[in-house]
């Protein structure tokens, strides 16, 4: 069976940079799985799984348009320390700060705290190397929630 729309796929991968750098790994773990055209991968790899079966292996290289999008200057902003209500407020740490989504503090300085509401990897070339594991078809439930289920049923 192909990778189509609405058939459930399980893959392992390995997901790096230009530089080679390992950014996550799905080895050790369950295959991951998802419901192809629900839109629950990055498009440039969706595209790419097109028309794979179980077994397949190949690389993909997805640009940032096509990932996790092009790194974008009007969403780093620096705010007043004094705007956190006293909270304690670290490097690392994020915030949802409402419609606008999460924000990860990326410096804290002068009284000054410098948000970024980027995805961590907007910018970045992402390199995958996929072993298609498995293609079979979503169930009723599954097409109608837009969502893989576990074995067995639900598992919310």
């Amino acid at each position: 069976m192909h990778i189509s729309k609405d058939k459930v796929v399980s893959f392992h991968y390995a997901l790096s940079d230009n530089d080679g750098k390992l950014l996550d790994s799905s080895h050790g773990h369950d295959a991951f799985a998802y419901l192809h055209g629900a839109g629950m991968i990055v498009p440039g790899l969706e595209e790419q799984m097109e028309g794979k079966a179980a077994g397949d292996r190949f690389k993909a290289r997805v640009e940032p348009a096509r990932g996790y999008g092009d790194f974008d200057i009007q969403l780093v902003q620096q705010v007043p320390l004094e705007k956190f209500g006293g909270q304690q407020v670290e490097e690392g740490m994020q915030f949802q700060a409402g419609e606008h989504g999460v924000f990860t503090v990326k410096e804290v300085k002068d009284g000054k705290v410098l948000l970024d509401g980027n995805h961590p990897l907007a910018g970045v070339t992402l390199h995958f190397d996929v072993e298609v594991t498995d293609v079979r078809e979503a169930t009723p439930e599954e097409l109608s929630h837009g969502h893989v289920h576990g074995p067995g049923g639900h598992h919310h």
